[in-house]
């Protein structure tokens, strides 16, 4: 087995790659590459260094992996982390990190073939990212978002496991909106009614656009509506128009446009990308105010859109207690870190050890919040 370290998935056949990736469309070669090829990554300091794994030549294993100057878009946050370990007089920066960039979706990320060379290549991939960590002097690597068999290999390595929380949407073979209404409590129930109620009267026409459905001009229109959420809320935004615009392109009818009219005119619009049975949801923006639109075009018309087409889960992105309330429920996400001193090792390792325990007690209390009826919940 060969281990090699490419700066750009340009240099790797998309099939090739997809072999490995399989249905998860953030894993795919025309999601990441296209992130590349647009000019997404480096004005936000992501430098693809993917590590290849090759027996005879072939392809058996990859790990996506960025060095990184920052940890915006990492959805994990280790910011405190970084002033403490400077403060003590060390450099945290560069680091490196194994996510989907700007995107905080959980998902296999040691990408391996289910056969003899699996779980070589997988334990040799999590050792060369440890390995580049010690050759170049990089304070850590963090693996985000990453599914549970994976996490087991990477605390084997030694890696750090820290527990999170996002809140997703399942489908209990549902025959339709009205028919999920009918899980939740009375009190729920007709709270979603009086929100669409209050959409309803606003006269707005909602389209929900699929694949090459969505032309040019939806993808500008819609570009500006994510734009403005950014200006608003964080800065910059992190994806150029061409990624949306060359994105069905790159991932065949993976992409979802839900965007609000009002007349002839463009007023509010929601983005999501769907990828085996599960439905994503990832951006939204508006260019003026509308009661409870946000929970329309996110939520409501996501879950709709879900039961519509067999769909087993709604994925909508992370944070949100508020979801709760709208029939999501919470679920746990792990990530791991390597840090290279021993010494705040033993320091993080302690500080996720009281955050688990913390966050456990949480997401068990969340029972009492479910939007369901208590003998569904």
């Amino acid at each position: 087995m060969k281990l090699e370290v490419v700066e750009s998935l340009a240099d790797i056949a998309p099939e090739t790659w997809d072999a490995l990736a399989g249905e998860d469309p953030f894993l795919r070669h025309g999601f990441l590459h296209g992130l590349e090829d647009t000019g997404c990554l480096e004005p936000q300091g992501w430098y693809p260094q993917h590590v290849l794994a090759r027996v005879d030549g072939e392809l058996v294993g990859a790990l996506p992996l960025y060095l990184r100057d920052n940890s915006y878009g990492e959805f994990v946050f280790d910011w405190s982390w970084a002033d403490a370990y400077e403060r003590a007089g060390g450099r945290y920066y560069p680091k490196l990190v194994t996510a989907v960039p700007f995107s905080p979706v959980s998902g296999r990320r040691v990408l391996v073939r289910d056969d003899a060379h699996g779980e070589r290549a997988a334990r040799a991939l999590i050792d060369a990212a440890v390995q580049l960590c010690n050759d170049n002097s990089l304070s850590s690597w963090h693996c985000l978002f990453l599914d549970a068999q994976e996490k087991t290999l990477c605390e084997d390595a030694g890696l750090v496991a820290r527990l999170g929380c996002q809140y997703h949407w399942f489908n209990d073979d549902y025959a339709d909106f009205d028919a999920f209404l009918a899980a939740l409590s009375s009190k729920k129930r007709k709270q979603v009614r009086r929100e669409r109620r209050q959409v309803a009267a606003q006269e707005l026409t909602i389209e929900t656009l699929v694949g090459a459905a969505i032309t040019p001009a939806h993808w500008s229109v819609f570009h500006d509506f994510y734009c403005s959420t950014f200006h608003r809320k964080w800065g910059e935004p992190r994806l150029n128009e061409a990624f949306f615009q060359t994105l069905d392109a790159r991932l065949p009818g993976a992409p979802v446009l839900i965007l609000a009219r009002n007349g002839a005119d463009y007023v509010a619009g929601a983005f999501a990308l769907r990828g085996g049975d599960t439905l994503y949801g990832r951006h939204w923006g508006c260019n003026a105010r509308y009661d409870n639109l946000h929970f329309e075009l996110c939520y409501y018309q996501t879950i709709d859109f879900c039961i519509r087409h067999g769909l087993r889960r709604l994925d909508a992105g992370a944070q949100g207690e508020h979801k709760l309330a709208r029939g999501f429920v919470p679920v746990q996400t792990w990530s791991t870190h390597w840090i290279r001193d021993a010494g705040f090792r033993r320091a993080v390792q302690d500080f996720v050890n009281q955050e688990r325990h913390a966050l456990e007690q949480y997401i068990a209390s969340l029972d009492d919040h479910l939007a369901f009826r208590r003998n569904d919940a």
